[in-house]
């Protein structure tokens, strides 16, 4: 039976979560940095105050319970509440205050980090910005946990539980060794893929998947187009691969000014009838009450994308 008076504390709520989230009670004491003793202490509290079995756990496996579910959302807005009061409370205007954890993928992150952080230092001053830079299923991850605020990746995230914020969409140019036919070319269309030996970075980076998704629409065979023994985990060394003329790329518009300065490198670019491009958004929890502010935030994230393409590069 429930207790009538009784009120959870947060942290009580954030341990519910974290096992819901994990459904493993190790993991979920390391990310909440407490012994697994006082972390069962602590759901049994919540449980036993309101009357409700949360987590049902065995020697093998933890289950949230269907009142568990139920709860779960309410349990998730009421620590975003909280930690958006927190942020409100460092500061007089209330809005883009206090410290701010902001995920943003590999291959967005280099291009628009420093007109991004430049302008935030400008306009919000009293905001304070954390950067994780990772790849998108390790920072939807972490957005799910709590352990970002939002997040700047290629949409759509196809997760549940977060909103998303279109911002701008990117197109793709062709990176190519100075002495290849393709060099310095305004006019390509997606058959012309079909001539390059193309490097792509790891599994998991969702430039990898852009990429075979391209080809695939060109009615190419990924494998095929692809060079699939060679891989890197950062556009900088694809460009050295290039330069080595192991191949050639694709690369966002937002890269260019800064991967394609180098001897050894040519720029080639799509008709303007040819789509090939991605969407990059901001995303973050659809319980989160910050989102007017963030949608703040994704104004500075679009300027510093157009900063970045506003000069052109030499083919």
């Amino acid at each position: 039976m429930s207790n009538k008076e009784y009120r959870p504390t947060l942290s009580q709520l954030r341990t519910f979560v974290t096992i819901a989230e994990n459904k493993h009670f190790g993991t979920a004491a390391t990310k909440l940095g407490i012994s697994q003793p006082s972390l069962s202490q602590a759901l049994v509290a919540l449980e036993h105050g309101l009357g409700i079995q949360l987590i049902e756990r065995s020697t093998r496996r933890v289950i949230v319970t269907p009142a568990g579910e139920q709860l779960l959302p309410y349990a998730k807005s009421t620590l975003d509440a909280a930690e958006a009061f927190i942020a409100h409370s460092r500061g007089t205007h209330g809005t883009l205050i206090g410290p701010l954890t902001i995920g943003i993928i590999p291959t967005v992150a280099p291009y628009i980090l420093p007109t991004l952080l430049t302008a935030i230092n400008e306009k919000y001053p009293d905001l304070v910005p954390h950067i994780v830079e990772d790849q998108t299923r390790h920072l939807l991850q972490m957005l799910r946990d709590g352990h970002l605020d939002l997040a700047i990746m290629a949409l759509p995230s196809e997760t549940s539980g977060v909103a998303e914020v279109p911002l701008y969409n990117e197109d793709f140019a062709v990176v190519v060794p100075d002495n290849h036919p393709l060099a310095g070319r305004t006019d390509l269309g997606l058959a012309e893929l079909d001539q390059l030996d193309l490097l792509l970075l790891d599994d998991g980076h969702c430039l990898h998947d852009q990429i075979v998704d391209l080809c695939r629409k060109a009615d190419l065979n990924p494998t095929e187009a692809t060079n699939s023994v060679t891989r890197a985990s950062s556009l900088t060394t694809i460009m050295q691969l290039v330069v080595g003329d192991l191949g050639s790329t694709l690369v966002p518009v937002s890269a260019l000014n800064t991967e394609c300065q180098r001897p050894g490198l040519a720029v080639a670019r799509f008709r303007d009838d040819v789509t090939a491009q991605r969407q990059i958004g901001l995303v973050h929890r659809s319980s989160s009450s910050r989102a007017e502010e963030f949608h703040m935030l994704g104004q500075l994230v679009t300027e510093a994308f157009h900063a970045a393409v506003a000069e052109p590069v030499s083919a």
